[in-house]
C-alpha cells in the first residue's frame, strides 16, 4: 500500500492533539499542546508538498520565500504583492513605541495602508531588521562586511558536490533574548533557524532545523517554501531534487486551532501539485515569481485561523 506523502503530517498533527503536553507561553499566556523532537520527509520525485487537505496559500509561499531569498526584509514588498502574512511583527513594534515617539495611534488596516502609499514610513517602519533576508543574504559582520550565506553555499557545492559545509543560519546570539544587549534584541526570533543543502547520487537534499513549530497554520507554508527552496537549488545545480527533510524542536497546535485540526483530519489527502521551473533561473540572483509555476493543484477549501503572536522576547 502506497502511503500519502502528506500523511505524515496529518499523523504529526494527530500525536499532538491526542498525546501532546500542555505549554503556557510566560509572556502571553497563550496555551499549546506540544511536542518535541519530530521529522517529515518529503521526496520530492513524488510531487511538491503543498498540503492538498486545506489550500494553502501559495502566493504567499512564493512571494515570501522571494522575499527571503532576495535579501529583503521590509514588509513593503509584501504588503504591494497583497501578501499580508507579516503584517503583525511591524505593527506590534510601532505600537510599542508609539508612546515613546508620541506616534498616532492607527489599526492595522491603517498602518499597512501608510506601509503601502507613503515611501518614508515604510522605510522608517516596515523594516523588520535581523530576519530570514538580511541573515540569509546580508549577515552583519563587526567588520561592516556582510556575508552572503545562500550564494555561498551554492558555490560551495559546485565546487566540492561532497561538501558537508553548505549550511544557512538565522539563529544569531548577538541579537537573541538576553544574549544580545537590550537595544539589539530581536522581538521575533526565528523560528525556522538553519537549513542545510547535501548532494547525493546526483540529487539535492535539504534538511531544515526548525526550533518552534506552529503546526495547523505555519508548518504548511514552511515545507511549501523550503520544498521550493529545494527545487531552485537543484535547478541551479544542475541536479535532480531529492528530499526535503524537515527536522522540528518544538512542534505545537495553539488552543485556539484544535477545532481547524480536527476538521482537517477528517480529510483525505489528494494527488500533489507540480512546480515548473523557467529555464532562464541559472543564478539565485534570477529568481523572480514569474519563473515559478505551480501546476495541477486541487486541494480541499481553506481552514482559517488566527495567527498566535507567541514566543518571542519576554520583556519580564
Amino acid at each position: 500500500m502506497i502511503i500519502h506523502p502528506e500523511q505524515q503530517y496529518l499523523d504529526l498533527l494527530r500525536e499532538v492533539l491526542e498525546k501532546g503536553v500542555e505549554n503556557v507561553d510566560r509572556g502571553t499566556g497563550v496555551t499549546s499542546l506540544s511536542v518535541f523532537g519530530r521529522q517529515l520527509r518529503f521526496d520530492l520525485s513524488q510531487g511538491f508538498p503543498l498540503l492538498t487537505t486545506k489550500r494553502v496559500y501559495w502566493k504567499g509561499v512564493l512571494h515570501e520565500l522571494y522575499w527571503f531569498a532576495s535579501g529583503n526584509s521590509n514588509i513593503k514588498y509584501l504588503v504591494d504583492n497583497n501578501v499580508h502574512i507579516w503584517d503583525d511583527y511591524p505593527y506590534k513594534i510601532y505600537n510599542q513605541q508609539a508612546p515613546t515617539h508620541k506616534l498616532p495611534t492607527m489599526t492595522k488596516e491603517k498602518f499597512i495602508e501608510k506601509i503601502r502609499n507613503d515611501t518614508k514610513f515604510a522605510q522608517k517602519w516596515g523594516n523588520l531588521p535581523r530576519i530570514y533576508g538580511e541573515l540569509w543574504r546580508r549577515w552583519p559582520t563587526r567588520s561592516k562586511k556582510t556575508i552572503d550565506q545562500l550564494d555561498w553555499a551554492i558555490n560551495e557545492l559546485r565546487a566540492d558536490p561532497y561538501a558537508r559545509n553548505a549550511i544557512v543560519t538565522s539563529w544569531n546570539p548577538e541579537y537573541l533574548y538576553t544574549m544580545a544587549h537590550y537595544r539589539d534584541t530581536s522581538h521575533f526570533p526565528m523560528c525556522h533557524n538553519m537549513y542545510q543543502l547535501s548532494i547525493k547520487d546526483n540529487r539535492l537534499y535539504l534538511q531544515l532545523y526548525q526550533r518552534s513549530a506552529d503546526l495547523f497554520l505555519g508548518v504548511p507554508f514552511n515545507i511549501a517554501s523550503y520544498a521550493l527552496l529545494n527545487l531552485i537549488l537543484a535547478h541551479i545545480l544542475k541536479v535532480k531534487p531529492g528530499e526535503f527533510v524537515h527536522t522540528f524542536g518544538d512542534a505545537h497546535i495553539y488552543e485556539n486551532h484544535k477545532d481547524q485540526v480536527k476538521e482537517q483530519l477528517s480529510r483525505k489527502p489528494r494527488t500533489l501539485p507540480t512546480v515548473k521551473i523557467d529555464s532562464s533561473l541559472s543564478e539565485i540572483r534570477d529568481f523572480t515569481t514569474e519563473k515559478i509555476t505551480l501546476e495541477n493543484y486541487d486541494p480541499h477549501p481553506p481552514i482559517k485561523g488566527d495567527l498566535t503572536i507567541a514566543g518571542g522576547f519576554y520583556e519580564g
